[in-house]
């Protein structure tokens, strides 16, 4: 079982940064794959991020690449998600998920938890 509690979603101007971080529960986070998933109102979740066990692999949504950041940290049970350049249409609840194989997966039905998102919205 693993619990997950995303933070530091807010307000931001287009053009301006943001860091989300996820701390996880449990003593067998570095046997789980990670991943970041968006929400926008009226629109289904969207994959953004996914990163493997040890952190050597990443994978990013086009609409993100280049701009978003995944990492890891093993020993402190946390991912974190660094998004740079933001846009109006980067506006949605992020969320935290993890997937119980050490492989990422763009695909949100591959994700066995969840996190309970967080806010982030970008003015124009």
């Amino acid at each position: 079982q693993v619990q997950l509690v995303e933070s530091g979603g807010g307000l931001v101007q287009a053009g301006d940064s943001l860091r989300l971080s996820c701390a996880a529960s449990g003593r067998t986070f570095s046997s789980y794959a990670m991943g970041w998933f968006r929400q926008a109102p009226g629109k289904e979740r969207e994959f953004v991020a996914a990163i493997n066990w040890s952190g050597g692999s990443t994978y990013y949504a086009d609409s993100v690449k280049g701009r978003f950041t995944i990492s890891r940290d093993n020993a402190k049970n946390t991912v974190d998600l660094q998004m740079n350049s933001l846009k109006p249409e980067d506006t949605a609840v992020y969320y935290c998920a993890a997937r119980s194989t050490y492989r990422t997966s763009s695909y949100a039905p591959e994700y066995n938890y969840w996190g309970q998102g967080t806010q982030v919205t970008v003015s124009s």
